[in-house]
């Protein structure tokens, strides 16, 4: 059987499917990933910073204005449209066969394709706040000012609420996270490097029956899954759903 045929047959034999994903799920929607060799943090950054320091709380409460200049070039992606790993996913939920999506990823882009029940570890750049009121904004209310966003109300900066370098996990979200990996049957972990902490620490929760790992590169996890698959991962669900609905 080969690699096509056997995630195919572990799909229908699955209930309780949870899919665990990175950046690489986005590629193929034209949003770079960040360690790979044309990733986001292979660039020198901007004014002399790295990628990593740009995004990291200290850096926001410091230099808002240099933060918001990398953060709209570099992390928003407002046109990005969902490609067949996001679809396949959205339809398998709808299916009742997939109970979570646990994504590192902030670009809404499962939502788009019709998901709901998406946990968010990283947080997401649809949702925005005003630091001094609190009052919620959307993206589009950050595109639609220049520079740093700030609030008509109080005149706080808003910010995205993403979780930056130095901050901590939403503790619900890590607590759902972790229920949702411990009741599923299949775990399908697509496009990440899994050397994010702790993120990629929650994987160990999962007690089913099999491990997918779809990822362009090897990572530390590799030797604990039952099924690896390295081609391009939005032409993988393609097939798949190509299958799933030509019959």
């Amino acid at each position: 059987m080969d690699k096509l045929d056997q995630l195919s047959a572990w799909i229908e034999q699955s209930q309780r499917i949870v899919f665990f994903g990175g950046a690489g799920t986005s590629t193929e929607s034209g949003i770079p990933d960040f360690r790979s060799a044309q990733g986001l943090y292979s660039e020198s950054g901007q004014r002399g910073y790295s990628p990593e320091e740009m995004l990291s709380h200290r850096f926001f409460q410091k230099e808002p204005e240099l933060f918001y200049e990398f953060y709209r070039t570099r992390l928003l992606h407002p046109d990005a449209q969902p490609n067949a790993v996001h679809y396949l996913l959205a339809e398998l939920e709808q299916e009742r066969k997939l109970s979570a999506i646990i994504t590192q990823n902030i670009d809404g882009l499962h939502q788009k394709a019709g998901s709901r029940h998406v946990l968010e570890l990283h947080g997401s750049v649809h949702r925005n706040y005003c630091i001094s009121c609190r009052r919620e904004y959307s993206l589009d209310d950050v595109l639609a000012q220049q520079g740093i966003p700030r609030c008509p109300h109080d005149g706080g900066i808003i910010r995205p609420d993403v979780v930056l370098y130095g901050e901590s996990l939403d503790s619900e979200v890590i607590g759902n996270t972790v229920a949702a990996l411990g009741a599923a049957d299949l775990l399908i972990i697509g496009g990440t490097s899994l050397t994010v902490y702790p993120a990629a620490s929650f994987i160990q929760y999962f007690r089913g029956n099999y491990t997918v790992l779809m990822n362009a590169s090897a990572t530390a996890h590799d030797r604990h899954a039952d099924l690896i698959i390295t081609e391009p991962m939005g032409q993988i669900m393609e097939q798949i759903r190509q299958r799933r609905y030509s019959k």
